[in-house]
Protein backbone atom coordinates (compact mmCIF):
# COMPACT_ATOMS: atom_id res chain seq x y z
CA UNK A 1 0.00 0.00 0.00
CA UNK A 2 1.63 3.28 -1.12
CA UNK A 3 1.65 6.47 0.91
CA UNK A 4 -1.20 8.22 -0.96
CA UNK A 5 -3.47 5.18 -0.66
CA UNK A 6 -2.76 4.94 3.09
CA UNK A 7 -3.69 8.61 3.57
CA UNK A 8 -6.94 8.18 1.68
CA UNK A 9 -7.87 5.22 3.93
CA UNK A 10 -7.11 7.26 7.05
CA UNK A 11 -9.29 10.12 5.84
CA UNK A 12 -12.26 7.78 5.51
CA UNK A 13 -12.41 7.00 9.23
CA UNK A 14 -12.67 9.03 12.38
CA UNK A 15 -9.39 9.78 14.16
CA UNK A 16 -10.45 7.87 17.27
CA UNK A 17 -11.16 4.75 15.22
CA UNK A 18 -7.81 5.09 13.50
CA UNK A 19 -6.07 5.48 16.87
CA UNK A 20 -7.74 2.32 18.23
CA UNK A 21 -6.78 0.44 15.06
CA UNK A 22 -3.14 1.53 15.34
CA UNK A 23 -3.03 0.49 19.03
CA UNK A 24 -4.33 -2.97 18.12
CA UNK A 25 -1.79 -3.33 15.31
CA UNK A 26 0.99 -2.24 17.66
CA UNK A 27 -0.04 -4.79 20.27
CA UNK A 28 -0.12 -7.56 17.68
CA UNK A 29 3.38 -6.64 16.43
CA UNK A 30 4.75 -6.43 19.96
CA UNK A 31 3.31 -9.82 20.89
CA UNK A 32 4.96 -11.40 17.85
CA UNK A 33 8.41 -9.92 18.43
CA UNK A 34 8.79 -10.25 22.22
CA UNK A 35 7.88 -13.19 24.46
CA UNK A 36 7.78 -10.92 27.51
CA UNK A 37 5.44 -8.44 25.85
CA UNK A 38 3.32 -11.30 24.52
CA UNK A 39 2.84 -12.78 28.02
CA UNK A 40 1.89 -9.38 29.44
CA UNK A 41 -0.69 -8.79 26.71
CA UNK A 42 -2.20 -12.25 27.17
CA UNK A 43 -2.43 -11.74 30.95
CA UNK A 44 -4.06 -8.36 30.43
CA UNK A 45 -6.68 -9.70 28.01
CA UNK A 46 -7.36 -12.70 30.26
CA UNK A 47 -7.92 -10.36 33.19
CA UNK A 48 -10.42 -8.30 31.22
CA UNK A 49 -12.24 -11.41 30.00
CA UNK A 50 -12.29 -12.88 33.51
CA UNK A 51 -13.80 -9.76 35.02
CA UNK A 52 -16.37 -9.64 32.24
CA UNK A 53 -17.54 -13.22 32.75
CA UNK A 54 -17.53 -12.80 36.52
CA UNK A 55 -19.83 -9.82 36.13
CA UNK A 56 -22.09 -11.76 33.77
CA UNK A 57 -22.26 -14.69 36.20
CA UNK A 58 -23.01 -12.37 39.13
CA UNK A 59 -25.88 -10.76 37.23
CA UNK A 60 -27.17 -14.15 36.14
CA UNK A 61 -26.90 -15.44 39.69
CA UNK A 62 -28.87 -12.49 41.00
CA UNK A 63 -31.73 -13.02 38.57
CA UNK A 64 -31.54 -16.76 39.08
CA UNK A 65 -31.91 -16.27 42.84
CA UNK A 66 -35.61 -15.37 42.46
CA UNK A 67 -36.32 -18.65 40.73
CA UNK A 68 -34.36 -20.56 43.37
CA UNK A 69 -36.25 -18.83 46.19
CA UNK A 70 -39.57 -19.68 44.53
CA UNK A 71 -38.52 -23.32 44.18
CA UNK A 72 -37.46 -23.54 47.83
CA UNK A 73 -40.70 -21.91 48.99
CA UNK A 74 -42.78 -24.44 47.06
CA UNK A 75 -40.68 -27.26 48.49
CA UNK A 76 -41.18 -25.93 52.04
CA UNK A 77 -44.95 -25.85 51.47
CA UNK A 78 -44.86 -29.55 50.60
CA UNK A 79 -42.74 -30.34 53.65
CA UNK A 80 -45.10 -28.44 55.97
CA UNK A 81 -48.03 -30.44 54.62
CA UNK A 82 -46.21 -33.63 55.66
CA UNK A 83 -45.82 -32.60 59.31
CA UNK A 84 -47.71 -34.63 61.87
CA UNK A 85 -49.56 -31.49 62.96
CA UNK A 86 -51.14 -31.31 59.48
CA UNK A 87 -53.01 -34.58 60.02
CA UNK A 88 -55.86 -35.80 62.18
CA UNK A 89 -55.22 -39.11 63.93
CA UNK A 90 -57.91 -41.79 64.19
CA UNK A 91 -57.26 -44.66 66.55
CA UNK A 92 -60.04 -47.25 66.12
CA UNK A 93 -59.87 -50.52 68.01
CA UNK A 94 -61.84 -53.39 66.49
CA UNK A 95 -61.67 -56.46 68.69
CA UNK A 96 -57.94 -57.04 69.16
CA UNK A 97 -56.81 -55.23 65.97
CA UNK A 98 -55.55 -51.65 66.36
CA UNK A 99 -56.02 -49.78 63.08
CA UNK A 100 -54.47 -46.28 63.17
CA UNK A 101 -55.00 -44.09 60.10
CA UNK A 102 -54.38 -40.44 59.30
CA UNK A 103 -56.32 -37.91 57.26
CA UNK A 104 -54.66 -34.70 56.17
CA UNK A 105 -56.16 -31.68 57.89
CA UNK A 106 -53.95 -28.88 56.61
CA UNK A 107 -52.30 -28.26 53.24
CA UNK A 108 -50.09 -25.34 52.24
CA UNK A 109 -49.84 -23.13 49.15
CA UNK A 110 -46.82 -20.89 48.73
CA UNK A 111 -47.18 -17.35 47.39
CA UNK A 112 -45.15 -14.18 46.96
CA UNK A 113 -45.93 -10.83 48.54
CA UNK A 114 -46.40 -8.20 45.83
CA UNK A 115 -47.67 -5.36 48.03
CA UNK A 116 -47.22 -4.79 51.73
CA UNK A 117 -47.74 -2.09 54.36
CA UNK A 118 -46.65 -2.14 58.00
CA UNK A 119 -46.72 1.46 59.25
CA UNK A 120 -50.47 2.18 59.19
CA UNK A 121 -53.12 1.57 61.83
CA UNK A 122 -54.76 -0.94 59.48
CA UNK A 123 -52.29 -2.66 57.19
CA UNK A 124 -52.88 -5.01 54.28
CA UNK A 125 -50.82 -7.45 52.22
CA UNK A 126 -51.40 -8.57 48.62
CA UNK A 127 -50.12 -11.88 47.25
CA UNK A 128 -49.85 -13.36 43.75
CA UNK A 129 -52.26 -16.26 44.29
CA UNK A 130 -56.08 -16.26 44.12
CA UNK A 131 -59.14 -18.42 43.55
CA UNK A 132 -57.49 -20.03 40.53
CA UNK A 133 -54.94 -21.48 42.97
CA UNK A 134 -57.50 -22.65 45.54
CA UNK A 135 -57.24 -19.63 47.84
CA UNK A 136 -60.38 -18.67 49.76
CA UNK A 137 -61.30 -16.00 52.33
CA UNK A 138 -60.56 -16.78 55.99
CA UNK A 139 -57.58 -19.03 55.21
CA UNK A 140 -54.65 -18.57 57.58
CA UNK A 141 -51.34 -17.18 56.30
CA UNK A 142 -47.88 -17.74 57.76
CA UNK A 143 -44.29 -16.93 56.84
CA UNK A 144 -41.25 -19.19 57.20
CA UNK A 145 -40.74 -17.51 60.61
CA UNK A 146 -44.27 -17.43 61.99
CA UNK A 147 -47.81 -16.03 61.91
CA UNK A 148 -48.81 -13.43 59.27
CA UNK A 149 -52.60 -13.06 59.14
CA UNK A 150 -55.82 -14.20 57.46
CA UNK A 151 -57.02 -13.97 53.83
CA UNK A 152 -59.66 -11.26 53.43
CA UNK A 153 -60.58 -10.94 49.73
CA UNK A 154 -59.81 -13.06 46.68
CA UNK A 155 -59.79 -12.46 42.93
CA UNK A 156 -58.83 -14.94 40.23
CA UNK A 157 -55.08 -14.38 40.53
CA UNK A 158 -54.58 -12.29 43.68
CA UNK A 159 -55.58 -12.18 47.34
CA UNK A 160 -55.45 -9.59 50.11
CA UNK A 161 -54.50 -10.47 53.67
CA UNK A 162 -55.33 -8.83 56.97
CA UNK A 163 -52.07 -9.20 58.90
CA UNK A 164 -51.74 -9.20 62.67
CA UNK A 165 -50.68 -5.57 62.14
CA UNK A 166 -54.34 -4.48 61.93
CA UNK A 167 -56.58 -2.97 64.58
CA UNK A 168 -59.31 -5.58 63.91
CA UNK A 169 -57.00 -8.58 64.00
CA UNK A 170 -57.62 -11.12 66.78
CA UNK A 171 -55.87 -14.47 67.03
CA UNK A 172 -55.91 -17.14 69.70
CA UNK A 173 -52.40 -17.81 71.05
CA UNK A 174 -50.77 -19.47 74.03
CA UNK A 175 -47.51 -19.69 75.94
CA UNK A 176 -45.62 -22.76 74.80
CA UNK A 177 -44.10 -23.39 78.23
CA UNK A 178 -47.32 -23.23 80.28
CA UNK A 179 -50.15 -23.60 77.76
CA UNK A 180 -51.88 -20.42 79.06
CA UNK A 181 -54.04 -18.87 76.31
CA UNK A 182 -54.75 -15.26 75.34
CA UNK A 183 -55.66 -13.05 72.38
CA UNK A 184 -53.09 -11.48 70.07
CA UNK A 185 -53.78 -7.79 69.24
CA UNK A 186 -51.84 -4.83 67.82
CA UNK A 187 -51.74 -1.26 69.11
CA UNK A 188 -50.70 0.29 65.79
CA UNK A 189 -47.38 1.66 67.06
CA UNK A 190 -44.45 -0.58 66.08
CA UNK A 191 -44.59 -3.34 63.45
CA UNK A 192 -42.04 -5.36 65.39
CA UNK A 193 -44.23 -5.77 68.48
CA UNK A 194 -47.75 -6.88 69.41
CA UNK A 195 -49.69 -7.52 72.63
CA UNK A 196 -51.45 -10.44 74.26
CA UNK A 197 -54.55 -9.66 76.31
CA UNK A 198 -57.03 -11.64 78.44
CA UNK A 199 -54.29 -13.45 80.36
CA UNK A 200 -55.09 -13.74 84.12
CA UNK A 201 -52.50 -12.37 86.53
CA UNK A 202 -52.52 -15.70 88.35
CA UNK A 203 -50.11 -16.95 85.71
CA UNK A 204 -46.48 -15.92 85.50
CA UNK A 205 -44.36 -15.10 82.46
CA UNK A 206 -40.65 -15.44 81.91
CA UNK A 207 -38.52 -13.26 79.64
CA UNK A 208 -38.41 -14.63 76.08
CA UNK A 209 -41.24 -17.11 76.71
CA UNK A 210 -42.27 -18.40 73.27
CA UNK A 211 -45.81 -17.58 72.11
CA UNK A 212 -47.44 -19.94 69.59
CA UNK A 213 -50.85 -20.36 67.97
CA UNK A 214 -53.25 -22.25 70.24
CA UNK A 215 -55.07 -24.25 67.55
CA UNK A 216 -58.40 -23.34 69.20
CA UNK A 217 -59.68 -21.48 66.13
CA UNK A 218 -60.44 -23.01 62.73
CA UNK A 219 -57.65 -21.23 60.87
CA UNK A 220 -54.15 -21.68 62.29
CA UNK A 221 -52.74 -25.08 63.24
CA UNK A 222 -51.43 -25.36 66.77
CA UNK A 223 -47.78 -24.51 67.36
CA UNK A 224 -47.07 -21.83 64.72
CA UNK A 225 -44.53 -19.33 66.18
CA UNK A 226 -46.06 -15.96 67.05
CA UNK A 227 -43.40 -14.14 69.07
CA UNK A 228 -41.35 -13.85 72.26
CA UNK A 229 -42.30 -12.17 75.54
CA UNK A 230 -40.58 -8.86 76.28
CA UNK A 231 -42.52 -7.71 79.34
CA UNK A 232 -45.89 -8.12 81.10
CA UNK A 233 -47.93 -5.24 82.55
CA UNK A 234 -50.43 -5.89 85.33
CA UNK A 235 -53.53 -3.88 84.39
CA UNK A 236 -54.61 -2.42 87.71
CA UNK A 237 -57.97 -3.66 88.94
CA UNK A 238 -58.65 -5.88 85.94
CA UNK A 239 -57.01 -9.10 87.04
CA UNK A 240 -55.36 -9.43 83.63
CA UNK A 241 -51.96 -8.82 82.04
CA UNK A 242 -51.15 -6.93 78.89
CA UNK A 243 -48.14 -8.81 77.56
CA UNK A 244 -45.80 -7.19 75.06
CA UNK A 245 -44.15 -9.58 72.59
CA UNK A 246 -41.62 -9.29 69.77
CA UNK A 247 -43.20 -10.79 66.66
CA UNK A 248 -41.49 -13.77 65.04
CA UNK A 249 -42.26 -12.46 61.53
CA UNK A 250 -40.42 -9.39 60.27
CA UNK A 251 -43.16 -7.67 58.25
CA UNK A 252 -40.68 -5.18 56.82
CA UNK A 253 -38.90 -8.01 54.98
CA UNK A 254 -41.87 -10.21 54.13
CA UNK A 255 -41.41 -11.99 50.80
CA UNK A 256 -42.74 -15.55 50.65
CA UNK A 257 -45.81 -16.70 52.58
CA UNK A 258 -47.83 -19.91 52.94
CA UNK A 259 -51.62 -20.04 52.77
CA UNK A 260 -53.09 -22.79 54.96
CA UNK A 261 -56.14 -24.76 53.87
CA UNK A 262 -57.98 -26.43 56.76
CA UNK A 263 -59.81 -29.26 54.98
CA UNK A 264 -62.15 -29.71 57.96
CA UNK A 265 -63.03 -26.04 58.36
CA UNK A 266 -66.44 -26.24 56.67
CA UNK A 267 -67.40 -29.27 58.74
CA UNK A 268 -66.34 -27.54 61.95
CA UNK A 269 -68.24 -24.34 61.14
CA UNK A 270 -71.43 -26.21 60.24
CA UNK A 271 -71.25 -28.18 63.46
CA UNK A 272 -70.83 -24.98 65.48
CA UNK A 273 -73.78 -23.33 63.66
CA UNK A 274 -75.91 -26.40 64.38
CA UNK A 275 -74.92 -26.32 68.05
CA UNK A 276 -75.86 -22.64 68.38
CA UNK A 277 -79.22 -23.19 66.64
CA UNK A 278 -80.02 -26.07 68.97
CA UNK A 279 -79.29 -23.90 72.00
CA UNK A 280 -81.58 -21.12 70.72
CA UNK A 281 -84.54 -23.45 70.31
Amino acid sequence: MNRNRLLSVLKKYDYIEVFILLVIVSLVLMSRTSYYQSSKIVAWTNNIAGNWYQGINSIGGYFGLKGENDRLAAENAQLRAQLASSYLSYNDSVFVVNDTTYRQRYSYTEARVIKNSWSQQNNYIMINKGSAHGIEPDMAVISPEGIVGVVMSVSTNFSTIMPVLHSDSRNSVKVRRTGISGSLVWDGLDYRYAQIIDVPTTHKFEADDTIITSGLANDFPEGIPVGYVKDAENLSGSGFYRVRIRLATDFNKLDHVYIINNHFREEQEKLMEKTILNEEK
